[in-house]
This record gives C-alpha cells, structure tokens and sequence, in this order.
C-alpha cells in the first residue's frame, strides 16, 4: 500500500456497522487517525433496525457451549471470541452507561432493551477519540495508482491513501440497509477467495393452497417442535403468505437451506404436540365426534387451534384412523420449496474464506487490508450470537491493524 509520509498512522474502515465502528474503536485506543466509511447516510442502521423489538447483544450461556453456535467456523472464531467474549461485550455496554440484563432464555439486552441509546453514546466516544465519518462513500475498489476508491452522493469518485484498512462491509442481507454484497467483485478481482453468499436465519417457502394463505397467513405455531433430519427445535413460527418464518424456523435454516441446495425440497416435520405421546392423542381422539364439527372436536380433543387443524387438511391428515391421526400430528410433514431470497434473510452465510486471513484478521494477499463482521464465511442463529461475532471481529481486526501498523514502523 502507498505509506503515508506523516508520522501519524492512518487507517480508513469501510463499513460503518457494528464491526467496523468497534476495529475503529481499536484503532484510534491505539493512537490511529481512523476514518469510517459508509455508504448509507447514517451509520449503523441494521444495528438499528434489530434492536427495534429489544436489542440482544449476546447470550449468557457456558462459553463452551456459545462457541459451538458457529458451527463449522468455531475453531476459526474461537480466538477473536476468546479475547471479546460475551462478559466482555457486557462490559463494553455499561462503560457506555448502558447495563445489561440476562433474559429467561439466557439472551443478553441493555437494561433500556434500545440499540439508539447506546448507540449514541458509542458514536458520542468515536467522535471524541477523533475519529472521522464519511457518509454516502460506496467503495468502488481500487485505481491504477491502488488507492481506495469510493463513489459519493452525486455520482462522483473520490480516492484516499492510507495505511491500513479495515473492510467490515457486512453480508448481503437487508440491502436497503446498507449490506448488499457489493464489495465481493472488487475482492474476487484481487484473488481473494470468496464463498458465495447465501441467505441464512431466513423463512422458506411452501406451497399453500389459497384457503390457508388468504385465512392464516399472519398465524404464530406455538409452542411446537420441528424436526429435520437428527435436529428437533422447539419453539414457535409464524405462517407467511409465502411459508413459514420465525425463530424456530431460523434455527434450522441453515441445513435446511444446505438440503434444498443439494435437492429440490426439504421434508420439515412439525410435532403440534410435543408434551403428548401418541399413545395418549390417539386414545383421546379416538372418543366417538357425533355432531360435533372436526374443528371443535380437534380444539377439545387434541387441543389443536385453527390453523392447526388447517394444516391438518393442507398436508391431507387420515381423519377417520385416530392412531394414524394422533401420529400425523406429531409429524406433521411439509415440504420447504426454497429458502426465502437474500435480500429477505437476518443474516448471511458465505463470505471472505477464513484461509485468506491471517491471524490478525489481515488477508494473506493484501498486506494491510484486514476483514470483520459478516462478511466472512460464517453464520450463527440468532440470539446475540450475530452481534457477538461482528464486534469480536471487528475487535480482533483493529487490535491486528494496530499491531501491523506498530510492527511496521519498529521494523524502520
């Protein structure tokens, strides 16, 4: 990278999210001159948007067990977690006055349940360690000269040399909020290797027939539990127009999302029933109905509510056989047709590979460029487990710049 011929060290942080706003935090402790650069008007608006039905920042579970959440990229997370972990996140929070509180799930919220409360007195702090936010900046790559490069508001390009950059561009998922996978040709286009990017904690579609969509669209499944393949989650989800969200949903996205990628569909069963056996259901549906209507009679019987029993008809349940119907109701099947597109998921999975980095969160093939927060290969369920990866990265890669940037000028 071109050296800047001052002796103040410089860096420029590209993504003005929670993963760039903490490596800018880093960096300036470490006496860098930081500037933020984001395309969208105001900083962190997903950050903002999440928090808008209470904020989870983390979970308080055993850390063994929270490291495990990152599935096949634990081992690649698990130093940049180890060194911010969730006691450290809490920390963080009261420092900037806002204190936390462990829900009965085990999820973390500031006391306020807010993101705008803290994220005020963030930028308040960012602003008096002197570092600089330049908004509607879109970073376009590099010129023939290898200057960043960046299209402003009014469609004009404006370049910056600096010594050190972080790039914390985020996923794919909610473009309109500022993370629209945008950066990946500019990336792929200097050799770094980069999985494709794919909607992760996100609803899926499901063939409904008119009848359940224009009545139950909008319904919540309580207090169910949904099997695919060796993983049961028991919770709730809401029925789309299009198929099915929610949280128990998203915790099985992502192998369901892996099934349908490999196949056509996914088989999901639903067990409406979790606390009864079957043997039990079948010996109370197998009391005679008379006149009474199967809706009123499945609400009596089997404790079944509306849309229950409409899925029963959707996935064409043996009514006459009590057995055969207790058992379908405690494996309701559906078939997923397609995860919902990108732009719709929380999150994402894919990115930069973990083999471009180095330790210090710096890619291998660009010395003083490093990578934070989603846009590296890797996803999590929601649950604070998202926000706690971004900001340990974002923590890691400007601790590694600090460090690269301290090394390189001992080094003259």
């Amino acid at each position: 990278m071109p050296e800047r011929k001052d002796e103040t060290k410089s860096a420029a942080v590209i993504g003005g999210g929670p993963a760039g706003l903490m490596a800018a935090e880093r960096l300036a402790m470490a006496g860098v001159k930081v500037t933020v650069y984001e395309r969208m008007p105001s900083l962190a608006r997903k950050f903002l948007m999440a928090g808008r039905g209470g904020l989870n920042i983390t979970h308080g579970e055993a850390f063994a067990d929270f490291v495990t959440r990152y599935g096949d990229a634990s081992t690649h997370l698990s130093h940049a977690l180890e060194t911010f972990p969730p006691t450290a996140m809490r920390a963080w929070c009261a420092e900037l006055g806002q204190e936390t509180f462990v829900g009965s799930s085990g999820r973390i919220f500031p006391k306020s349940m807010k993101a705008s409360p803290l994220l005020r007195a963030w930028l308040k702090r960012l602003a008096a360690q002197g570092v600089e936010v330049r908004l509607r900046h879109t970073f376009r790559g590099w010129d023939e000269q290898g200057r960043l490069t960046f299209e402003i508001g009014d469609g004009g390009i404006v370049t910056t040399n600096e010594d050190a950059v972080i790039f914390a561009l985020g996923g794919a998922s909610w473009p309109r909020l500022g993370s629209d996978g945008g950066w990946v040709p500019a990336l792929r286009a200097r050799g770094i290797g980069i999985a494709p990017l794919r909607p992760a904690n996100c609803g899926f579609e499901v063939a409904w027939s008119d009848h359940l969509r224009e009545r139950f669209a909008g319904s919540p499944l309580k207090n169910v539990s949904f099997t695919f393949g060796e993983r049961s989650v028991r919770g709730e989800c809401v029925i789309a127009d299009y198929g099915l969200e929610g949280g128990a949903i998203y915790a099985l996205s992502a192998p369901l999302r892996d099934a349908i990628e490999r196949g056509a569909s996914a088989l999901l069963h639903v067990d409406m029933r979790p606390d009864t056996s079957i043997d039990a259901l079948a010996a109370k549906l197998a009391a005679p109905r008379g006149k009474e209507s199967l809706s009123n009679y499945l609400r009596k019987r089997a404790g079944l509510s509306a849309p229950e029993v409409a899925l029963l008809h959707e996935t064409n349940a043996p009514f006459a056989d009590a057995r055969k119907l207790a058992a379908h109701i405690k494996a309701l099947p559906l078939k997923l047709l397609r995860a919902r597109p990108i732009e719709r998921a929380i999150s994402t999975a894919g990115g930069i590979a973990f083999a471009e980095l180095d330790i210090r969160y710096m890619l291998k093939k660009l010395p003083g460029f490093f990578c934070a927060g989603e846009m590296l290969d890797w996803e999590a369920p929601t649950g604070g487990y998202l926000l706690q990866a971004c900001m340990a990265t974002g923590a890691a890669a400007g601790e590694g710049a600090a460090q690269w940037l301290a090394a390189k000028a001992a080094s003259r």
